[in-house]
């Protein structure tokens, strides 16, 4: 079914009915390499690719990203003390409606996923799913065996009735782990490492299911998740 460029553009996050227009009859919207002032002519949505301000686009249904959040950003709309994660969208993103997907601390850094989906978010957020998270943790204090041990076997929590353990857990050095958890409880990494007798004094979200942060991608940088990267997510096995 084919759809109006004017809806086009505003499903897209281009602004409202009055905005979209005024972008497209002001030439500024390019179809197939042309301006095209009509915000009425029709378009097939699936695989529509066009131009806005000089900066390509395609039409997607749902938005699906991945940024690389730097530290000092907050994962909201209303930060307190420092800029918005949502700050280094574009627009058109931002007026859409992507969420955050579970929020990292604004010292926490690395791979933070973004979505307009409900369905999408909750499966990625639901503890019955157990989606794995993968961080690197810097620690205080030198790491020791036991330490690791307890992290594996689960340590209490406050306000937590039992033990909470790391799917996984590897000392890559004196300061340095690399720690699993399926869990979303608040400041949970920092917790788990504070009862197992350390400090964070840095944390990197480096991989969320089998979908691993890329190294091409800067702190501050965003990308589109594409049907790879969709099913990379439900991989329980995350990329080192």
């Amino acid at each position: 079914m084919t759809v109006e460029l004017e809806r086009l553009l505003r499903s897209q996050g281009f602004g409202s009915r009055a905005e979209c227009r005024a972008l497209i009859c002001s030439g500024r919207v390019l179809t197939n390499g042309v301006a095209c002032d009509d915000p009425y002519v029709e378009f097939e949505p699936e695989g529509f690719q066009f131009t806005v301000d000089d900066v390509p686009w395609k039409y997607r249904k749902h938005a699906y990203i991945a940024l690389h959040k730097p530290a000092d950003f907050e994962c909201s709309h209303k930060p307190r003390f420092h800029p918005s994660v949502y700050t280094l969208l574009p627009r058109p993103l931002v007026t859409r409606g992507v969420q955050a997907i579970g929020r990292l601390d604004e010292d926490t850094t690395g791979l933070l996923l973004m979505s307009d989906d409900g369905q999408f978010i909750h499966q990625c957020t639901s503890p019955k799913k157990l989606v794995p998270k993968v961080y690197e943790v810097t620690t205080k204090h030198t790491i020791d065996d036991a330490q690791i041990s307890a992290l594996r076997q689960g340590v209490l929590l406050n306000d937590e009735a039992s033990p909470v353990a790391a799917a996984a857990c590897e000392r890559v050095s004196d300061h340095l782990l690399r720690l699993t958890v399926t869990e979303g409880k608040y400041h949970q990494v920092k917790r788990m490492v504070a009862a197992a007798s350390n400090r964070v004094v840095a944390l990197h979200r480096v991989a969320i299911g089998g979908f691993a942060l890329p190294a091409s991608l800067k702190p501050g940088e965003w990308m589109w998740l594409e049907e790879k990267d969709l099913a990379g997510l439900a991989e329980r096995n995350p990329a080192a």
